[in-house]
């Protein structure tokens, strides 16, 4: 049977169509990888929740990323609804003033402190206060080693992570017995060393009157450390992330690797793959603590859909089942409690040897203290960078290396 409609009949059912097609409300998120993975994942349980809101998720790579939504809030143009920040930026994107104050009605992000980790709200609170991001996943510091490589040197974890000098000794081992390197640069242990059993209220650069302490004896016994790596021959001189570092992890020419908890994920999903039961983690060297990574979500002040953007933002962080389901989709590691006591972190992690590696990296969680952001930051590590290159490239004297970096970050700050 067939049905005929007057031409005013049907415009008007054309029209109504018109309306229902377009009746679906959209936000943009920005992020970087893995976490357009992560929201992914969790879109079927939003959409039953709010079948009518559509996510469009843009994502670049971290660096580029952060160069877009630097860019984008400085412009006021191509502004996503939400955008995922690294913990090393929130500081500088805070100072800029283009993130939503999250602690003000109608957010009140305030009253969601207790459900999480202590110490990533006040990596995202300015000194006056204002929250500028929702804590989504965190990375507690770990020390990954080979333990094939460890055992064809005769060298256990605790050799690795009983002291920073014992960590050393072992890679001397290592190297001796397998041709291996300890770490791939020299970077590597000084920028743990720096974050590490940093104090309540303490920054990473910075003291709490914003001064600059690059050369105090913590940032000094960092560059001895790293000096010595590499005097000894114990790294790699690799650049972190590039193809040669991916590259030593897959042939086993690197034997250990500090960093958040997150790298078991992109090694066991893209990096090295096929080296599943030949890694562990373990407690950093000398008992030490720190935040290595961990990502926020914003919303920009000028950004238009911010009520239906914050219920979204409000799903990624403050549901139990979404984080978890994040943490066995891409390995982030929940920054919310409740995720924290659930039983998949005593569940073995097949691609670290069937250890329950989570559990180490729950406890080392509860370790860190809170310490404050600068929008400095940046510019200070760049800086610090620049020095230690000095030292192990050029031996430059430590003490001339690291005030030449206080003095370049000093006037910076005073520009």
């Amino acid at each position: 049977m067939k049905f005929r409609f007057s031409g005013p009949a049907a415009a008007v059912l054309l029209s109504l169509a018109a309306v229902g097609a377009q009746a679906n409300t959209t936000l943009t998120v920005a992020v970087f990888p893995k976490l357009d993975q992560e929201i992914k994942d969790a879109l079927p349980a939003w959409k039953k929740l709010h079948p009518d809101v559509d996510i469009k998720v843009s994502s670049l790579a971290i660096a580029d990323h952060h160069n877009a939504m630097t860019t984008a809030l400085a412009t006021s143009s191509d502004l996503p609804d939400v955008m995922a920040v690294e913990v090393g930026f929130i500081g500088r994107f805070a100072a800029g003033g283009g993130l939503e104050d999250l602690s003000k009605a109608p957010y009140n992000a305030g009253q969601y402190k207790s459900e999480f980790i202590r110490y990533t709200f006040a990596q995202a609170t300015t000194q006056d206060g204002a929250i500028v991001g929702m804590p989504a996943d965190i990375g507690p510091g770990t020390l990954f080693y080979r333990k094939d490589i460890l055992d064809k040197a005769g060298v256990t974890e605790a050799d690795l992570n009983k002291s920073w000098e014992s960590y050393l000794a072992a890679g001397q081992k290592i190297k001796k017995a397998t041709g291996a390197y300890l770490m791939a640069s020299s970077r590597d242990i000084e920028d743990i060393y720096i974050r590490a059993d940093l104090k309540e209220g303490d920054g990473v650069y910075f003291d709490k009157a914003g001064n600059p302490v690059v050369t105090s004896e913590r940032f000094v016994n960092a560059f001895k450390l790293a000096k010595k790596a590499r005097d000894l021959g114990l790294d790699a001189k690799i650049t972190p992330w590039s193809n040669e570092w991916a590259e030593s992890f897959k042939r086993g020419t690197v034997a250990t690797q500090m960093m958040g908890a997150w790298l078991g994920g992109h090694l066991s999903s893209w990096i090295a793959p096929d080296t599943k039961g030949l890694w562990r983690a373990a407690n950093l060297p000398n008992n030490a603590y720190a935040s290595f990574g961990g990502t926020f979500y914003a919303i920009p002040v000028k950004a238009t859909q911010k009520p239906m953007s914050w219920e979204f933002i409000k799903f990624l962080t403050t549901r139990q089942d979404t984080q978890l389901a994040s943490f066995r989709s891409i390995d982030a590691f929940p920054a919310l409690l409740a995720a924290q006591n659930d039983g998949f972190f005593a569940e073995p992690v097949a691609f670290l040897g069937n250890e329950k590696a989570r559990l180490i990296w729950r406890d080392a969680a509860g370790h860190i203290p809170s310490i404050q952001r600068s929008k400095y930051d940046q510019v200070a590590e760049e800086a610090v960078h620049s020095a230690l290159d000095k030292v192990v490239d050029s031996n430059e004297d430590i003490g001339t290396a690291l005030k030449e970096a206080q003095d370049q970050i000093a006037h910076r700050v005073r520009r």
